[in-house]
């Protein structure tokens, strides 16, 4: 019995030293193939345009091509359970938009992923300004008077969002919960109708993608009251945050670099390393901006840190907001 023990042992032992040395090994000569870049969203939406942008210098950088997968439907799940079912070997990155980690746990009965222990983060990419934007017959002028204005007149004004669950749906839940205010929500299929209708006045304000609003911004059709970073906007630098008015309010999307769980620690850092470098190159940084968005990176640490404490504020503002998306 004791020499069975004994024997089992050791055949554990030497399992687990050969498994550690196949990962060294593969992580010293990664990659050595293409690696594909999983898009949970449809071509042309933010997401996309990030990670096409990203791809032709991660490529150069990695010495292998990226190729950006779109995999859309069911709100991210879809390519975020492709990922992680995808083999723990850095070949296959997820990028990462909040539905998948930290929106859609608390919105769906149920996902095809565990959304805490199949996926691991990378990297942050960057963040995704939205403004808070109000037609131009609405009598207000900054986010003091439409708190005000929304008080005295509670059920009058309403938000228009790009669909129940969406950024801009969360984002003005989490407007009207911090102002203690009473406007109605109005979902439409896409940020596209909602933009018609509110230039159109058929809705009072939004909180959405300031790269989608800003030219009717300048035009004068909509006026900006507020970014909803905690920092004023290098896109809208004339424009305060949120925050001013309501103390720690931050309602932008974080988009991110995860990959399955498991991958090696070395190839996490490698990738770590080679898109924090991309997203200093100046082409990215100014096409980015240019585009509406927050070049960020940082640690793969500091990300997780992000996941967990972004996922505890958007479930308390879903339950707060009884919002479902079946």
């Amino acid at each position: 019995m004791i020499k069975s023990v004994y024997k089992s042992g050791i055949a554990s032992a030497m399992a687990a030293i050969c498994a550690l040395g196949a990962g060294a090994v593969q992580a010293q000569n990664y990659p050595d193939r293409p690696i594909r870049l999983v898009v949970p969203c449809a071509p042309g939406g933010g997401a996309d345009i990030v990670a096409r942008a990203l791809a032709p210098l991660l490529a150069k950088r990695l010495g292998q091509p990226v190729i950006v997968d779109n995999k859309p439907r069911g709100g991210a799940t879809t390519g975020a359970d492709f990922v992680a079912k995808a083999p723990a070997d850095g070949y296959t990155l997820l990028y990462t938009t909040p539905g998948v980690q930290m929106t859609n746990p608390y919105l769906m009965a149920k996902l095809p992923y565990n959304p805490v222990t199949d996926l691991v983060p990378v990297s942050q990419v960057a963040a995704v300004p939205n403004v808070l934007v109000v037609h131009k017959n609405v009598p207000v002028k900054n986010v003091k008077e439409l708190i005000q204005y929304a008080r005295a007149n509670p059920g009058k004004l309403n938000f228009a969002s790009a669909g129940i669950g969406s950024s801009s749906h969360l984002a003005g839940e989490l407007f009207k919960h911090g102002a203690k205010i009473d406007i109605v929500h109005v979902p439409y299929r896409g940020t596209g109708q909602a933009l018609q209708d509110l230039m159109g006045g058929n809705v009072s304000m939004a909180i959405d993608s300031i790269a989608v609003y800003r030219p009717h911004i300048e035009s004068g059709t909509l006026r900006a009251l507020a970014v909803s970073t905690s920092d004023r906007s290098p896109i809208l630098p004339d424009v305060p945050p949120i925050a001013d008015d309501l103390p720690g309010f931050e309602g932008s999307p974080v988009n991110y670099i995860s990959v399955r769980s498991g991958t090696p620690k070395e190839i996490v850092a490698r990738l770590n390393q080679e898109i924090n470098a991309v997203l200093k190159a100046p082409e990215v940084k100014n096409y980015l901006l240019t585009n509406g968005v927050v070049p960020k990176g940082g640690t793969a640490e500091e990300m997780a840190a992000l996941v967990q404490s972004e996922s505890a504020k958007w479930k308390q503002v879903i339950q707060i907001s009884g919002a479902r998306v079946e």
